[in-house]
């Protein structure tokens, strides 16, 4: 899945509506936008778990750095024409930002996105998602490590039960795989994902500070797609695309418009709306969403180790979410 950050504008319906205006009842004006906030919200987590079955099924049929071209590529127009709506301009960037942008391009974009497909052609989409929910563990280690933030206790609790579901995933079960050498390369070809997503995170913590969320991405967007169109052309657009089937373009449609766009906007909105703290409580569906999706569309089976992994990685994602939420 490519996903979006939450770290942007984080106002809530108080912020939005001041004391200046006319005395309506917050109650009353409040409640049916929120529910159509929530529905937003628990939507945007179905969209961002269903990327894992739609890249694992054009996958099957099209070379990964192709897909994250035509997605990204897709993606970008879409972006770029509502930053241009939203902002009424496109905004200047520093050399400074230009270069933290585009390493928000080669990490987040490039590099997420080729070894995302790569794994997604060897392995199950709901295995996938599982290890990827361990993002937060690792973007906990990383700030503390590189930009010095402090781990909270209930995150050193959260964050190995998280990474032992994930060893329990990638080895099927059987943990002594890890130690000799028994995880394929799909599984590490996602884990490799995880990391590259950890370093887009740590650079967007710095970018955003400036940038809003929309900028960053729509940006960060372009230039991945542009970074991608190299490597995309080296592996045959003629073999790519004509083999491609019309489920095949809908994936990637679909990557673009609904993992990637809509469940972006909708997601900034959702922070803007409610608070980032109540707005990322929906992340945690991503994975559950995931795993359903595929047995319901791939017919992947719940395996124990599945289950097993997935009680472990979401009891550490809410631990450490959390300790994230409340400092």
């Amino acid at each position: 899945m490519s996903k979006a950050s939450s770290h942007g504008p984080a106002r809530t319906l108080t912020d939005t509506h001041g004391s200046t205006e006319a005395p309506v009842s917050e109650p009353a004006r409040a409640c049916p936008r929120s529910s159509v906030t929530y529905a937003k919200l628990l939507l945007t987590a179905v969209f961002w778990g269903g990327t894992f079955i739609a890249g694992r099924y054009v996958s099957q049929d099209m070379d990964p750095f192709t897909i994250a071209f035509l997605r990204f590529a897709m993606a970008s127009v879409l972006l770029l024409s509502l930053t241009w709506k939203k902002e009424g301009r496109f905004p200047h960037l520093t050399w400074s930002q230009i270069v933290l942008v585009a390493m928000l391009g080669m990490t987040g974009v490039f590099t997420y996105n080729a070894l995302f497909f790569k794994g997604l052609r060897l392995i199950e989409a709901s295995r996938a998602s599982l290890i990827v929910a361990t993002c937060p563990a690792f973007i906990a280690v990383a700030s503390a490590l590189f930009l010095r933030e402090k781990l909270r206790l209930v995150q050193v609790a959260g964050i190995p039960l998280s990474v032992l579901g994930a060893a329990v995933v990638i080895s099927q079960g059987d943990l002594s795989r890890i130690l000799t050498g028994g995880i394929g390369w799909g599984e590490l070809f996602i884990l490799g994902c995880v990391l590259s997503w950890a370093a887009y995170s740590l650079i967007g913590k710095t970018v955003m500070r400036r940038l809003s969320p929309l900028v960053s991405v729509s940006y960060s967007s372009a230039i991945g797609a542009l970074i991608l169109a190299v490597p995309a052309a080296m592996e045959g657009p003629a073999k790519n695309l004509g083999h491609a089937s019309w489920i095949d373009w809908a994936s990637i449609t679909y990557l673009a418009v609904f993992g990637t766009v809509l469940g972006f906007v909708w997601f900034c909105e959702g922070v803007k709306l409610i608070g980032a703290t109540r707005a990322g409580l929906f992340i945690n569906f991503v994975p559950i969403s995931a795993v359903i999706l595929a047995g319901l569309v791939l017919d992947e089976p719940i395996t124990w180790s599945l289950a097993v992994g997935a009680a472990l990685v979401l009891s550490g994602v809410c631990l450490t979410n959390r300790a994230a939420r409340s400092g």
